[in-house]
Protein backbone atom coordinates (compact mmCIF):
# COMPACT_ATOMS: atom_id res chain seq x y z
CA UNK A 1 0.00 0.00 0.00
CA UNK A 2 1.50 3.35 -0.68
CA UNK A 3 1.98 5.75 2.03
CA UNK A 4 0.04 8.86 2.03
CA UNK A 5 1.90 11.93 0.57
CA UNK A 6 2.56 13.99 3.58
CA UNK A 7 0.63 17.58 3.32
CA UNK A 8 2.73 20.49 2.89
CA UNK A 9 3.30 23.09 5.64
CA UNK A 10 2.31 26.44 4.36
CA UNK A 11 4.81 28.59 2.96
CA UNK A 12 4.61 32.07 4.75
CA UNK A 13 5.97 33.76 2.31
CA UNK A 14 4.03 35.26 -0.69
CA UNK A 15 4.33 32.85 -3.74
CA UNK A 16 6.26 36.34 -5.67
CA UNK A 17 8.67 36.97 -2.81
CA UNK A 18 11.55 37.91 -4.33
CA UNK A 19 10.61 38.67 -7.58
CA UNK A 20 10.93 43.03 -8.23
CA UNK A 21 9.82 45.31 -10.50
CA UNK A 22 10.70 48.93 -11.22
CA UNK A 23 7.92 50.68 -13.29
CA UNK A 24 7.48 54.27 -14.61
CA UNK A 25 4.16 54.33 -15.71
CA UNK A 26 0.48 56.61 -15.64
CA UNK A 27 -3.26 55.58 -15.81
CA UNK A 28 -4.46 52.19 -15.40
CA UNK A 29 -2.93 49.62 -17.60
CA UNK A 30 0.73 49.98 -16.39
CA UNK A 31 -0.15 50.61 -12.68
CA UNK A 32 -2.42 47.96 -12.66
CA UNK A 33 -0.18 45.15 -13.83
CA UNK A 34 2.59 45.80 -11.41
CA UNK A 35 -0.55 45.83 -8.60
CA UNK A 36 -1.42 42.93 -9.63
CA UNK A 37 2.08 41.46 -9.09
CA UNK A 38 2.78 43.36 -5.91
CA UNK A 39 -0.28 41.71 -4.38
CA UNK A 40 0.96 38.53 -5.19
CA UNK A 41 4.74 39.31 -2.69
CA UNK A 42 6.63 40.93 -5.89
CA UNK A 43 8.36 44.21 -4.32
CA UNK A 44 7.18 46.67 -7.37
CA UNK A 45 9.03 49.75 -7.29
CA UNK A 46 6.91 52.58 -8.61
CA UNK A 47 9.24 55.81 -10.42
CA UNK A 48 7.43 59.23 -10.85
CA UNK A 49 8.77 62.49 -11.65
CA UNK A 50 9.32 65.10 -9.18
CA UNK A 51 5.34 66.20 -7.78
CA UNK A 52 3.88 63.08 -9.63
CA UNK A 53 2.92 61.88 -13.26
CA UNK A 54 0.18 63.06 -14.67
CA UNK A 55 -2.37 60.80 -13.16
CA UNK A 56 -1.41 61.72 -9.60
CA UNK A 57 -4.52 64.02 -9.21
CA UNK A 58 -6.93 61.56 -11.10
CA UNK A 59 -10.43 61.69 -9.61
CA UNK A 60 -11.77 60.78 -7.17
CA UNK A 61 -10.19 63.23 -4.84
CA UNK A 62 -10.53 63.35 -1.00
CA UNK A 63 -12.14 66.26 0.54
CA UNK A 64 -8.35 67.22 0.73
CA UNK A 65 -8.07 66.87 -2.71
CA UNK A 66 -6.07 63.79 -3.07
CA UNK A 67 -6.47 61.04 -5.49
CA UNK A 68 -8.07 57.93 -4.14
CA UNK A 69 -7.62 56.53 -7.88
CA UNK A 70 -3.86 56.75 -7.29
CA UNK A 71 -4.02 55.38 -3.51
CA UNK A 72 -5.69 52.11 -4.72
CA UNK A 73 -3.86 51.49 -7.99
CA UNK A 74 -0.48 52.09 -6.38
CA UNK A 75 -1.14 50.00 -3.15
CA UNK A 76 1.78 47.83 -1.28
CA UNK A 77 4.52 49.78 -3.48
CA UNK A 78 7.28 51.85 -3.01
CA UNK A 79 7.62 55.37 -4.81
CA UNK A 80 10.32 56.96 -6.08
CA UNK A 81 10.63 60.36 -7.69
CA UNK A 82 13.33 61.08 -10.39
CA UNK A 83 12.94 63.44 -13.07
CA UNK A 84 13.89 60.83 -15.61
CA UNK A 85 14.40 64.33 -18.01
CA UNK A 86 17.94 64.55 -16.80
CA UNK A 87 20.90 62.93 -17.52
CA UNK A 88 21.72 61.55 -13.91
CA UNK A 89 18.35 60.39 -13.33
CA UNK A 90 18.22 57.94 -16.07
CA UNK A 91 21.62 56.83 -14.99
CA UNK A 92 19.99 56.38 -11.42
CA UNK A 93 17.73 54.25 -13.09
CA UNK A 94 19.96 52.05 -15.01
CA UNK A 95 21.70 51.56 -11.80
CA UNK A 96 18.51 50.55 -9.77
CA UNK A 97 17.97 48.22 -12.43
CA UNK A 98 21.47 46.58 -12.78
CA UNK A 99 21.11 46.10 -8.78
CA UNK A 100 18.27 44.66 -8.34
CA UNK A 101 19.34 41.19 -8.36
CA UNK A 102 18.79 38.34 -10.55
CA UNK A 103 14.52 37.98 -9.59
CA UNK A 104 14.77 42.05 -10.16
CA UNK A 105 16.13 43.76 -13.62
CA UNK A 106 12.18 43.96 -14.97
CA UNK A 107 10.97 47.59 -16.06
CA UNK A 108 7.68 48.40 -17.30
CA UNK A 109 6.55 51.54 -18.63
CA UNK A 110 3.40 53.06 -20.97
CA UNK A 111 5.60 56.37 -21.81
CA UNK A 112 7.25 57.87 -23.96
CA UNK A 113 10.84 56.59 -23.15
CA UNK A 114 13.80 56.60 -25.86
CA UNK A 115 17.43 57.30 -25.79
CA UNK A 116 19.07 56.18 -22.52
CA UNK A 117 15.42 54.72 -21.82
CA UNK A 118 15.37 52.59 -24.07
CA UNK A 119 15.22 48.67 -24.63
CA UNK A 120 18.67 49.15 -26.67
CA UNK A 121 20.35 51.46 -24.24
CA UNK A 122 19.16 50.14 -21.20
CA UNK A 123 19.63 46.11 -21.86
CA UNK A 124 23.44 46.79 -22.63
CA UNK A 125 24.05 48.04 -19.40
CA UNK A 126 21.87 45.55 -17.59
CA UNK A 127 22.64 41.95 -18.63
CA UNK A 128 19.20 40.26 -18.69
CA UNK A 129 17.08 42.84 -18.82
CA UNK A 130 12.84 42.09 -19.11
CA UNK A 131 11.11 45.33 -20.38
CA UNK A 132 7.38 45.26 -21.15
CA UNK A 133 6.47 48.93 -22.73
CA UNK A 134 2.25 49.25 -23.87
CA UNK A 135 1.80 51.06 -26.19
CA UNK A 136 -1.69 52.53 -27.51
CA UNK A 137 -1.33 51.35 -31.26
CA UNK A 138 1.12 48.79 -32.85
CA UNK A 139 2.64 51.59 -34.31
CA UNK A 140 3.62 53.55 -31.29
CA UNK A 141 1.05 56.08 -31.74
CA UNK A 142 -1.75 57.38 -28.96
CA UNK A 143 -4.79 55.85 -27.51
CA UNK A 144 -6.94 55.52 -24.91
CA UNK A 145 -9.56 52.69 -23.40
CA UNK A 146 -12.44 55.03 -24.14
CA UNK A 147 -11.32 55.03 -27.50
CA UNK A 148 -9.82 52.28 -28.54
CA UNK A 149 -13.47 50.87 -27.13
CA UNK A 150 -15.22 53.73 -29.62
CA UNK A 151 -13.46 52.37 -32.49
CA UNK A 152 -14.18 48.62 -31.64
CA UNK A 153 -17.87 48.33 -31.75
CA UNK A 154 -19.09 47.99 -28.76
CA UNK A 155 -20.70 51.35 -27.67
CA UNK A 156 -23.20 50.73 -30.98
CA UNK A 157 -24.43 47.50 -28.64
CA UNK A 158 -24.68 49.09 -25.50
CA UNK A 159 -27.86 51.05 -24.33
CA UNK A 160 -31.23 50.86 -25.24
CA UNK A 161 -31.81 50.72 -29.27
CA UNK A 162 -31.85 53.98 -30.92
CA UNK A 163 -30.08 55.42 -28.21
CA UNK A 164 -26.39 55.77 -29.99
CA UNK A 165 -23.27 55.09 -28.94
CA UNK A 166 -23.48 54.11 -24.98
CA UNK A 167 -19.54 54.21 -23.31
CA UNK A 168 -18.75 52.20 -20.52
CA UNK A 169 -17.51 53.04 -17.46
CA UNK A 170 -15.55 49.87 -16.72
CA UNK A 171 -12.06 50.65 -18.41
CA UNK A 172 -11.95 46.98 -19.57
CA UNK A 173 -9.22 47.11 -22.22
CA UNK A 174 -6.53 48.94 -19.61
CA UNK A 175 -7.95 46.42 -17.25
CA UNK A 176 -6.84 43.65 -19.88
CA UNK A 177 -3.74 44.90 -20.59
CA UNK A 178 -2.84 45.33 -17.01
CA UNK A 179 -3.50 41.78 -16.65
CA UNK A 180 -0.96 41.05 -19.90
CA UNK A 181 1.65 42.73 -18.38
CA UNK A 182 1.86 40.83 -15.26
CA UNK A 183 1.39 37.72 -17.47
CA UNK A 184 4.16 38.74 -19.76
CA UNK A 185 6.59 39.74 -16.93
CA UNK A 186 5.80 35.91 -15.30
CA UNK A 187 6.21 34.28 -18.65
CA UNK A 188 9.48 36.31 -20.14
CA UNK A 189 10.87 35.65 -16.05
CA UNK A 190 10.63 32.00 -16.72
CA UNK A 191 12.43 32.12 -20.03
CA UNK A 192 14.95 34.05 -18.39
CA UNK A 193 15.57 31.24 -15.82
CA UNK A 194 16.17 28.78 -18.52
CA UNK A 195 18.16 30.55 -21.17
CA UNK A 196 19.41 33.42 -19.51
CA UNK A 197 18.13 36.30 -21.97
CA UNK A 198 16.28 39.35 -21.35
CA UNK A 199 13.75 40.23 -23.42
CA UNK A 200 11.33 43.36 -24.69
CA UNK A 201 8.03 42.71 -24.61
CA UNK A 202 5.78 45.13 -26.19
CA UNK A 203 1.60 45.18 -26.23
CA UNK A 204 -0.19 47.60 -27.80
CA UNK A 205 -3.52 48.66 -25.90
CA UNK A 206 -5.96 48.61 -29.36
CA UNK A 207 -4.21 44.75 -30.11
CA UNK A 208 -5.80 43.82 -26.37
CA UNK A 209 -8.94 44.88 -27.29
CA UNK A 210 -9.04 43.55 -30.88
CA UNK A 211 -7.54 40.27 -29.35
CA UNK A 212 -10.44 39.81 -26.64
CA UNK A 213 -12.93 41.32 -29.46
CA UNK A 214 -11.83 38.39 -32.04
CA UNK A 215 -11.31 35.64 -28.57
CA UNK A 216 -15.29 36.25 -27.89
CA UNK A 217 -16.40 35.56 -31.02
CA UNK A 218 -17.33 39.54 -32.43
CA UNK A 219 -14.93 39.77 -35.11
CA UNK A 220 -16.39 36.63 -36.74
CA UNK A 221 -20.02 37.17 -36.02
CA UNK A 222 -19.07 40.46 -38.14
CA UNK A 223 -17.43 39.00 -41.33
CA UNK A 224 -19.77 35.38 -40.81
CA UNK A 225 -23.13 37.20 -40.41
CA UNK A 226 -24.85 39.82 -42.70
CA UNK A 227 -27.12 40.98 -39.82
CA UNK A 228 -25.19 43.26 -37.85
CA UNK A 229 -26.11 43.30 -33.76
CA UNK A 230 -27.79 45.96 -32.38
CA UNK A 231 -28.42 47.73 -29.37
CA UNK A 232 -30.58 45.94 -27.33
CA UNK A 233 -30.87 47.44 -23.62
CA UNK A 234 -30.35 44.39 -21.06
CA UNK A 235 -31.17 41.79 -22.63
CA UNK A 236 -28.65 39.09 -22.86
CA UNK A 237 -27.71 38.07 -26.30
CA UNK A 238 -28.47 34.68 -27.50
CA UNK A 239 -30.10 33.59 -24.36
CA UNK A 240 -32.59 34.58 -22.21
CA UNK A 241 -31.58 37.49 -19.12
CA UNK A 242 -33.45 41.04 -18.47
CA UNK A 243 -33.83 43.16 -16.03
CA UNK A 244 -36.42 44.54 -14.14
CA UNK A 245 -38.21 47.14 -11.69
CA UNK A 246 -39.38 46.31 -8.43
CA UNK A 247 -41.90 47.18 -5.75
CA UNK A 248 -39.47 48.97 -3.46
CA UNK A 249 -37.79 51.06 -6.43
CA UNK A 250 -34.80 48.85 -6.77
CA UNK A 251 -33.83 46.82 -9.91
CA UNK A 252 -33.03 43.18 -10.74
CA UNK A 253 -31.21 41.44 -13.11
CA UNK A 254 -31.98 38.12 -14.31
CA UNK A 255 -30.72 34.92 -16.24
CA UNK A 256 -31.62 32.15 -17.42
CA UNK A 257 -28.61 30.58 -19.63
CA UNK A 258 -29.15 26.51 -19.25
CA UNK A 259 -32.29 24.49 -19.71
CA UNK A 260 -32.34 23.79 -16.13
CA UNK A 261 -32.11 27.63 -15.03
CA UNK A 262 -34.98 28.19 -17.16
CA UNK A 263 -36.98 25.52 -16.12
CA UNK A 264 -36.63 26.99 -12.23
CA UNK A 265 -36.66 30.75 -12.99
CA UNK A 266 -40.91 29.93 -14.87
CA UNK A 267 -41.69 26.91 -12.12
CA UNK A 268 -40.28 29.67 -8.93
CA UNK A 269 -42.44 32.57 -10.79
CA UNK A 270 -45.38 30.48 -11.48
CA UNK A 271 -45.98 31.06 -15.22
CA UNK A 272 -44.33 28.03 -17.09
CA UNK A 273 -48.10 26.64 -18.05
CA UNK A 274 -48.81 30.76 -19.27
CA UNK A 275 -45.89 31.61 -20.92
CA UNK A 276 -45.81 27.93 -22.54
CA UNK A 277 -49.05 28.34 -24.31
CA UNK A 278 -48.42 32.05 -25.22
CA UNK A 279 -44.99 31.22 -26.82
CA UNK A 280 -46.49 27.86 -28.75
CA UNK A 281 -49.30 30.03 -29.98
CA UNK A 282 -47.10 32.55 -31.26
CA UNK A 283 -43.96 29.91 -32.58
CA UNK A 284 -41.86 30.55 -30.36
CA UNK A 285 -39.57 27.66 -28.75
CA UNK A 286 -38.36 27.54 -25.22
CA UNK A 287 -36.67 24.80 -25.51
CA UNK A 288 -32.96 26.31 -25.93
CA UNK A 289 -31.46 29.61 -25.44
CA UNK A 290 -31.24 30.61 -28.61
CA UNK A 291 -35.17 30.28 -28.96
CA UNK A 292 -35.84 31.92 -25.57
CA UNK A 293 -33.74 35.11 -26.94
CA UNK A 294 -36.40 35.29 -30.05
CA UNK A 295 -38.50 34.87 -27.68
CA UNK A 296 -37.09 37.66 -25.50
CA UNK A 297 -39.85 40.68 -25.53
CA UNK A 298 -43.00 38.27 -24.97
CA UNK A 299 -41.05 36.19 -21.89
CA UNK A 300 -40.09 39.73 -20.29
CA UNK A 301 -43.81 40.66 -20.60
CA UNK A 302 -45.19 37.67 -18.54
CA UNK A 303 -42.12 38.52 -15.75
CA UNK A 304 -42.38 42.28 -15.40
CA UNK A 305 -45.29 42.06 -13.33
CA UNK A 306 -44.43 39.68 -10.81
CA UNK A 307 -41.34 41.75 -10.67
CA UNK A 308 -43.21 44.98 -10.13
CA UNK A 309 -45.47 43.09 -7.13
CA UNK A 310 -42.63 42.52 -5.47
CA UNK A 311 -39.73 43.80 -3.48
CA UNK A 312 -36.31 42.48 -3.35
CA UNK A 313 -36.26 40.65 -0.13
CA UNK A 314 -39.82 38.92 -1.46
CA UNK A 315 -38.20 38.01 -4.73
CA UNK A 316 -34.80 36.61 -2.78
CA UNK A 317 -37.31 34.49 -1.08
CA UNK A 318 -39.16 33.16 -3.60
CA UNK A 319 -35.83 32.35 -5.62
CA UNK A 320 -33.74 31.35 -3.00
CA UNK A 321 -32.70 27.70 -3.10
CA UNK A 322 -33.15 27.24 -6.63
CA UNK A 323 -30.72 27.23 -9.72
CA UNK A 324 -31.91 30.79 -10.74
CA UNK A 325 -29.04 33.69 -11.88
CA UNK A 326 -30.39 37.09 -10.47
CA UNK A 327 -28.86 39.90 -8.49
CA UNK A 328 -30.42 43.42 -6.98
CA UNK A 329 -28.57 46.28 -8.56
CA UNK A 330 -26.65 48.17 -6.18
CA UNK A 331 -24.75 51.19 -6.23
CA UNK A 332 -21.32 50.51 -4.43
CA UNK A 333 -22.73 51.96 -1.38
CA UNK A 334 -25.47 49.75 -1.52
CA UNK A 335 -22.71 47.13 -1.98
CA UNK A 336 -20.78 47.90 0.75
CA UNK A 337 -23.98 48.03 2.96
CA UNK A 338 -25.77 44.92 1.91
CA UNK A 339 -23.28 42.29 0.61
CA UNK A 340 -21.58 40.13 2.87
CA UNK A 341 -18.70 38.97 0.14
CA UNK A 342 -17.65 42.73 -0.15
CA UNK A 343 -16.88 42.76 3.79
CA UNK A 344 -13.72 42.03 6.08
CA UNK A 345 -15.51 38.53 6.55
CA UNK A 346 -13.98 37.74 3.42
CA UNK A 347 -10.18 37.21 3.92
CA UNK A 348 -9.26 38.85 0.39
CA UNK A 349 -10.55 42.25 2.39
CA UNK A 350 -8.59 44.23 4.94
CA UNK A 351 -9.27 47.28 6.90
CA UNK A 352 -6.06 49.48 5.61
CA UNK A 353 -4.45 52.46 7.47
CA UNK A 354 -2.80 55.13 4.60
CA UNK A 355 -0.91 57.53 6.19
CA UNK A 356 -2.20 60.51 3.84
CA UNK A 357 -5.96 59.02 2.98
CA UNK A 358 -6.90 57.72 5.97
CA UNK A 359 -8.37 53.93 6.37
CA UNK A 360 -11.23 52.06 4.36
CA UNK A 361 -11.43 48.25 3.45
CA UNK A 362 -9.37 47.16 0.88
CA UNK A 363 -9.22 44.07 -1.22
CA UNK A 364 -6.24 42.00 -2.23
CA UNK A 365 -5.07 39.31 -4.67
CA UNK A 366 -8.13 36.86 -5.32
CA UNK A 367 -5.88 34.61 -5.59
CA UNK A 368 -5.26 32.29 -2.71
CA UNK A 369 -2.97 29.47 -2.84
CA UNK A 370 -3.00 26.40 -0.57
CA UNK A 371 0.70 26.90 -0.27
CA UNK A 372 1.92 30.52 0.09
CA UNK A 373 1.05 33.26 2.03
CA UNK A 374 -1.63 35.52 1.01
CA UNK A 375 -0.05 38.92 0.82
CA UNK A 376 -1.73 41.49 2.56
CA UNK A 377 -4.18 43.89 0.51
CA UNK A 378 -1.23 46.51 0.97
CA UNK A 379 -0.57 50.09 2.49
CA UNK A 380 -0.74 53.24 -0.36
CA UNK A 381 2.61 54.97 -0.67
CA UNK A 382 3.43 58.62 -0.35
CA UNK A 383 4.48 59.88 -3.57
CA UNK A 384 8.71 59.63 -3.21
CA UNK A 385 8.32 58.62 0.43
CA UNK A 386 10.93 55.68 -0.58
CA UNK A 387 13.37 57.63 -2.77
CA UNK A 388 16.21 57.61 -0.40
CA UNK A 389 15.87 54.31 0.82
CA UNK A 390 15.28 52.55 -2.56
CA UNK A 391 18.55 54.80 -4.19
CA UNK A 392 20.75 53.67 -1.07
CA UNK A 393 20.09 50.30 -1.90
CA UNK A 394 19.64 49.93 -5.38
CA UNK A 395 21.63 53.12 -6.61
CA UNK A 396 24.33 53.81 -4.01
CA UNK A 397 27.30 54.83 -6.21
CA UNK A 398 25.07 57.23 -8.41
CA UNK A 399 24.25 60.92 -6.33
CA UNK A 400 21.01 60.89 -5.61
CA UNK A 401 17.91 63.68 -5.26
CA UNK A 402 18.05 63.45 -1.81
CA UNK A 403 14.52 63.11 -0.92
CA UNK A 404 13.06 62.41 2.45
CA UNK A 405 11.47 59.55 3.04
CA UNK A 406 7.46 59.43 5.10
CA UNK A 407 6.91 56.92 7.16
CA UNK A 408 4.58 54.05 5.96
CA UNK A 409 1.05 52.83 6.94
CA UNK A 410 -0.33 50.10 8.78
CA UNK A 411 -2.42 47.48 7.86
CA UNK A 412 -5.35 46.69 10.48
CA UNK A 413 -7.65 43.21 10.51
CA UNK A 414 -5.62 40.78 8.35
CA UNK A 415 -5.64 37.28 9.23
Amino acid sequence: MTPARPTPDIDHEPILAGLRIVEYPAYIAAPLGGLVLAQLGAEVIRVDPPGGNIDHGRWPLTAQGDSLYWASLNRGKRSVELDLRSHQSRRVLCEMLRNSGDDGRIFVTNLAVDGELSYESLSAGVPGLIMVRLSGNHDGSPALDYTVNAGLGFPLVTGEPGSGPVNHVLPAWDIAAGLFIALAILAAERRRRTTGTGQLITVALSDVAMSIASDLGFLAEAQCIDRARQADGNYLYGAYGDSFATADGRHAMVVAISNRQWRELIQGVGLEAALTTAADALGYSLDDEGGRFEARELISAFLRPWFARRSINEIRKALSGRSVLWSPYRSFKQMLAEDPRCSIANPMFAVVDNPKWGSWMTAGSPLAFSNAQRQSAGVAPTLGMDTQSVLDDLAPSTPSPGMTAAQPGHVKGLS
